[in-house]
């Protein structure tokens, strides 16, 4: 009996078996599917947080880059201000911060070639970056705010000192005008001129000139002329024993186109210019005038004198323009400094070639030639003489003239 169960339970017990070893096969197989499956995404995770961090680390050399570039700038910045006014320790110091910064951008792009850009938190050393970006920015906006106000201060002393020359040269004016004046022919008729009235009038005439000179350079400065080719190009091959003394040669210019004719007389000049025409444009600022007598000689002589003296391409390139020239030109008189400027160099002119035409003879104009031997008597240096023994005549700046049997002396330089 028991046999016969054994033998019937065997067969059982097998199949029980490997029907265990079966679902126990599977399960493993389960299992192990299901782990490889979970290394994949751990890995997978892993990689992609790996990248991100390295792409944080990047972003934070970048921000150090720039932040050290920030430096460099804001500390160049400091230097330049440091050397105007003369700071000595100031730029010391900037120099010093300048070599250390430079130091730091070579040591991180030694640091970028080598790939040695470790970082453990790159998002707290952006934030640093920012800051000190920041930081010289806002350096360099005090710096500026300095240079701005030092610049202001410079400009308000300029505007001080000019307003004690203006007065100082108004004074002079009254009292040349007193004594112009005081003469009394002058004002009331021509016939009784003296050589004193004519040479007191050509003074003013000359700082007339010297002063349009004066705004014509600093006009054609602002907009970056080559002064010294300017200069070269009307007076060429001169030397000049001062830098500042080149303004003499635009002076020669401008006397040479303003006083050419000055003997010639004019179509539709009267015999003799009447004291009350005299009067009257002496009295009066050219655009009164010029408003009055839109017609008159000198209004003539003021437009064509200007379409001369100041050429279309000059024009140009000091006032990004040709609106003065073409205001002339339709017969209007341009507002702005610069027209009024050069207006009252043509009255002075005018004025005076008035009274030349005045005088019985009439006063002649005369100019000394390039290498003429200086000589005292018809001649007066506008700097120093040379210490050579027979100092010559480089160029002509005011025309001479003679007034009767009197020597009114040209202005020349000398080299």
């Amino acid at each position: 009996m028991d046999s016969i169960h054994q033998s019937t339970l065997a067969p059982n017990k097998t199949k029980l078996a490997r029907t265990f070893a079966k679902v126990l096969h599977i399960r493993a197989s389960k299992v192990k599917h299901d782990k490889a499956i979970t290394d994949v995404d751990q890995t997978k995770f892993f990689n992609e947080n790996d990248d991100k961090f390295q792409r944080a680390v990047m972003d934070a050399f970048i921000a150090k880059v720039f932040a050290t570039i920030s430096s460099v700038k804001a500390t160049y910045a400091q230097l330049q201000y440091a050397q105007s006014p003369y700071d000595a320790d100031g730029i010391q110091s900037a120099d010093q911060i300048m070599v250390s910064e430079l130091k730091n951008l070579s040591e991180l792009k030694q640091s970028f070639l080598k790939k040695h850009l470790d970082d453990d938190s790159p998002e707290t050393t952006i934030l640093q970056a920012e800051i000190r970006e920041q930081k010289n920015l806002l350096q360099m906006y005090e710096i500026t705010g300095k240079k701005l106000d030092s610049e202001n201060k410079l400009k308000d002393s300029e505007i001080i000192f000019l307003k004690e020359k203006l007065n100082e040269a108004n004074r002079e004016n009254k009292s040349i005008e007193r004594r112009l004046n005081s003469s009394g022919p002058l004002s009331r008729q021509f016939s009784s001129l003296t050589p004193n009235n004519f040479h007191l009038a050509l003074r003013q005439t000359t700082k007339s000139v010297r002063s349009f000179v004066r705004l014509m350079i600093g006009e054609m400065e602002v907009a970056d002329w080559d002064i010294d080719a300017a200069a070269g190009a009307i007076q060429p091959d001169v030397v000049y024993s001062e830098n500042t003394h080149k303004c003499y040669a635009f002076e020669s210019f401008v006397c040479r186109v303003m006083f050419d004719g000055f003997n010639h007389r004019i179509s539709g000049d009267s015999e003799s210019p009447t004291s009350d025409e005299f009067n009257e444009l002496k009295s009066l600022k050219p655009k009164e005038y010029i408003t009055r007598k839109p017609k008159s000689m000198f209004t003539k002589f003021c437009w064509s004198r200007y379409l001369r003296l100041i050429h279309p391409i000059m024009e140009f390139s000091l006032f990004g323009n040709l609106n003065q020239r073409n205001l002339v030109a339709a017969g209007k008189f341009p507002e702005t400094t610069f027209f009024a400027s050069f207006s009252d160099v043509a009255k002075r002119v005018w004025l005076l070639r008035s009274l030349a035409l005045a005088f019985n003879p009439e006063a002649s104009i005369f100019q000394v030639r390039k290498g003429s031997r200086f000589t005292e008597v018809f001649m007066e240096s506008v700097n120093e003489e040379p210490v050579k023994a027979s100092p010559e005549v480089a160029f002509t700046v005011v025309p001479g003239f003679k007034v009767g049997k009197t020597v009114v002396q040209c202005q020349v330089y000398l080299t």
